[in-house]
């Protein structure tokens, strides 16, 4: 646990030094949106795999009663019948049926339900140093360091933009900010390192979530659980039926996965300053318009990013591989319009020269 601990306080100072010498600004300037919508396709298409593979495959069809693939094709049809029913409370409706499910589980085993355990603060050390003066920690951050930047906070930045572009945009700067904030106090005292990943964004956004009151609301709510009953609340939590989560992990990855089809219209990237209107001073803005080859290009530039991720679990070789490809694209361009200025003052030099 120290040695977590530490990790996620090196990734808190890496992130809070580059929210406040700008590199992060600096970033979300230079990174290309086809490889933002990427990541945000790769992490959304990860959720899915994992929710497949680790939660809903392994499950039987029948046995154990309250946990099996029946619940979970119930729970997907639920959630295809309801899709266009925005004020349909899914998440709220299955997250109780579910606890339901967890209770009986636990009533019927070893377990113990929850009960009242106000939680004592303990100080945990972190270990910065392993026994053998190395510092696996540092390595784990390293590690850990560009999923934060790319997924937590560059693409959340962006996603924020497609789910609510009626709404103020967090800068990456102050996202930047909070996780450094989070990293640095709650790990003294036993929590996890955190951040702002993007598929819970998606995931409040699918279910419901409109406005940063929804998303106060469930903190105070995790706040006051874990306050009043501590510890006591993890065999209840250990037997949440894999079924239902499976399904709303789904769920979560498919809006988030979504995102990339403004890849080409809507993006970001794509809209223009347009002449004032004299009349009310306003600066007007128009979608650029893409030719074939260029929105085929900004496609396998994401598609690249995508591949990455899924093949390599690691957002970094996907990064990496988007940004080969974008500048691989970007270099031909700059060849063919150096060629075409060669030719162009080939056939003016003899009239020049007459």
């Amino acid at each position: 646990m120290e040695v977590v601990v530490a990790a996620g306080q090196w990734v808190g100072a890496a992130v809070l030094v580059m929210s406040v010498t700008g590199l992060l600004r600096w970033a979300v300037s230079v990174v290309p949106i086809p490889v933002v919508k990427g990541i945000q396709l790769g992490a959304g298409l990860s959720l899915i795999i994992g929710a497949g593979t680790s939660l809903l495959q392994p499950l039987h069809w029948i046995h154990p009663v309250l946990d099996n693939r029946i619940w979970a094709l119930f729970a997907f049809l639920v959630l295809i019948v309801t899709q266009r029913l925005p004020r349909f409370p899914y998440a709220f409706a299955f997250f109780i049926l579910a606890i339901i499910f967890a209770i009986i589980a636990v009533l019927t085993s070893h377990h113990r339900l929850p009960s009242f355990h106000v939680w004592h603060p303990h100080l945990i050390l972190p270990s910065w140093i392993g026994p053998h003066r190395d510092a696996p920690a540092l390595w784990m951050a390293i590690g850990q360091l560009p999923l934060t930047t790319l997924n937590s906070i560059i693409a959340v930045t962006a996603l924020a933009a497609d789910l609510l572009p009626d709404l103020p945009v967090p800068s990456v700067t102050s996202i930047g900010m909070s996780v450094a904030c989070m990293n640095f106090t709650g790990t003294w005292f036993g929590a996890m390192p955190v951040c702002h990943g993007a598929g819970g964004l998606a995931a409040q956004y699918r279910f419901g979530a409109r406005s940063g009151a929804s998303i106060i609301f469930l903190g105070l709510v995790k706040l006051v659980l874990g306050l009043v009953f501590g510890e006591t609340l993890i065999d209840l939590l250990k037997l949440y039926p894999k079924s239902i989560l499976g399904i709303m992990v789904l769920a979560a990855g498919l809006e988030l996965a979504k995102v990339g089809h403004s890849l080409n219209k809507g993006a970001p990237d794509l809209w223009e300053n347009a002449a004032s209107d004299s009349f009310s001073g306003r600066v007007g803005r128009i979608h650029r318009d893409l030719g074939d080859e260029e929105r085929m290009e900004r496609w396998t530039v994401m598609l690249m990013t995508t591949a990455g991720i899924l093949a390599f679990k690691n957002d970094a070789v996907g990064f990496v591989a988007g940004m080969l490809c974008h500048w691989a694209y970007k270099g031909s361009e700059w060849l063919n319009k150096r060629n075409r200025s060669r030719l162009l003052r080939g056939e003016r030099a003899p009239l020049l020269s007459s």
